[in-house]
């Protein structure tokens, strides 16, 4: 990181000095020996100061004039002209952008700070948007966003595709989304930029785009860590632009650090799939040695569910349709496999895979509303119901005599918070969680979406930004 040049003048400090010394002259004697070591002490900080200054004034009028800082090393070794990357004359700067943007510049924002190993940004990217509700999302080139004050550019390599995204596109839940938009929110990728009050993100760390994009961190909610129930929350790919681009803005409190050993394929989807099943599974209270059976197991959501809770201690029943995802969910560990497409007592499967009983808990993941009305049906007295999954325009019911007299405990989990987040990830890092996905270019998203539409998806897609 090139430094700034010291404003402060040799003049300036000899006269400080100066004045510093009639001060001793003019002291009692009690006072002189104190003053006197502090003199000492400025007299050697003046000469450091005064040095560094000298040097950092000779650099800058070697190379440029003497209001225009140094702004590399290679510039400052250039033999008096700006390097090839900060030369606004130069080939090597035409057509993109630095991560050091002015204050005053036309974009208004002021992203941070220019190294020499810096990545040049271009000024163009390749995303898919969608221009209208229920349309198809159009792959084609959009500008490059400038980070905010307290926000980072992250070059986005890798993106999950949930179902969350699809909800957008058709704009079929009650909370309006913005247009033109860029979908996803489950991208992983290396911050290339970063705002001037960013200080615990470096440039070059592997970070993620949530869900959560960011929220006011002061309200109650935030102050107890709920920061996805703050009512200024926004929300990446639905609120605010999201990770179906090649470079994408995220607020620096809200970005998932990623270790650097970490594939960032393989763990774009953890950043919203495996993160929601892992805090609905810590919020229905199961304990290792009890069962959960999970609605929706083969699909996106449910395959992350599986792993997540067998590396808990738990004992899994999956509840889906079809032998492609019977073979799934066995593969990934699941304990017991009940197929609603065959089934001709669902209830009573369930209960028999779980000792007679019933589950403990009962993730609801599915996108269709019948496993909400069933769950009541077959979880254990005093167990636990957690909702999940967002089926449009559904309702979840349930017999009230037997949800009291059996003590039935029923409650929705959204997405998890920081800790959350790094815990989920860490269980990645471990190498726990292996769900499978599999890689497509980011322009082929629509294609994604059709085979979602049509329940054609087992495990998760990832995009790949570079095509």
């Amino acid at each position: 990181m090139a430094l700034e040049p010291i404003t402060t003048t040799s003049r300036e400090w000899a006269h400080s000095f100066a004045e510093c010394k009639t001060i001793m002259l003019s002291s009692s004697n009690v006072m002189r020996t104190g003053i006197l070591r502090t003199g000492r002490l400025a007299t050697r900080n003046t000469a450091l100061l005064a040095r560094s200054a000298t040097a950092q004034i000779q650099t800058t009028r070697r190379n440029f004039s003497s209001s225009q800082p140094t702004l590399c090393a290679n510039c400052a070794t250039s033999g008096g002209q700006s390097c090839a990357r900060h030369n606004p004359n130069s080939r090597a700067s035409a057509g993109n952008i630095t991560t050091s943007f002015s204050a005053n510049s036309s974009l208004g924002k002021t992203a941070a700070y220019a190294t020499a190993a810096s990545p040049v940004i271009p000024n163009e990217q390749w995303a898919q948007v969608l221009e209208e509700r229920g349309g198809a999302v159009q792959y084609k080139k959009i500008p490059v966003p400038t980070p905010g004050s307290d926000e980072v550019l992250i070059n986005v390599k890798y993106s999950g595709v949930c179902h969350t995204d699809l909800h957008a596109v058709n704009g079929d839940w009650p909370l309006e989304s913005k247009m033109p938009l860029v979908g996803g929110h489950e991208g992983a990728g290396i911050v290339v930029a970063r705002g001037e009050l960013v200080k615990d993100v470096e440039i070059g760390d592997h970070v993620g785009l949530k869900w959560l994009h960011g929220s006011c961190m002061s309200c109650e909610q935030c102050r107890q860590s709920n920061e996805s129930l703050c009512s200024e929350a926004s929300l990446s790919g639905y609120t605010v632009d999201g990770s179906f681009q090649q470079y994408a803005v995220g607020k620096a409190a809200h970005v998932a650090r990623i270790p650097k050993d970490c594939d960032l394929a393989g763990v774009a989807p953890i950043l919203c799939a495996g993160l929601t099943v892992y805090k609905a599974l810590k919020s229905s209270g199961v304990r290792p040695g009890q069962s959960v059976v999970i609605a929706g197991a083969g699909g996106g959501l449910g395959t992350f569910a599986i792993q997540y809770a067998k590396a808990m201690g738990l004992r899994v029943t999956a509840l889906d349709g079809g032998d492609e995802k019977r073979k799934v969910c066995t593969e990934l560990g699941a304990d017991a496999f009940v197929d609603f497409k065959t089934s001709t007592d669902i209830v009573g499967e369930i209960k028999n895979a779980t000792g007679g009983l019933g589950p403990d808990a009962v993730l609801l993941l599915a996108a269709s509303e019948k496993p909400f009305q069933q769950a009541s049906q077959y979880v254990k007295s005093k167990g636990t119901i957690v909702c999940v999954g967002l089926p449009a325009n559904a309702f979840i019911k349930a017999p009230v005599f037997d949800t009291v007299v059996r003590e039935i405990n029923i409650k929705g989990s959204y997405v998890g918070n920081r800790q959350d987040t790094a815990e989920a990830i860490e269980f990645y890092r471990q190498g726990l969680i292996k769900a499978p996905f599999k890689i497509v270019g980011l322009s082929e998203l629509q294609e994604v979406y059709d085979l979602m539409i049509a329940g054609n998806v087992s495990g998760r897609y990832v995009v790949d930004t570079s095509r």
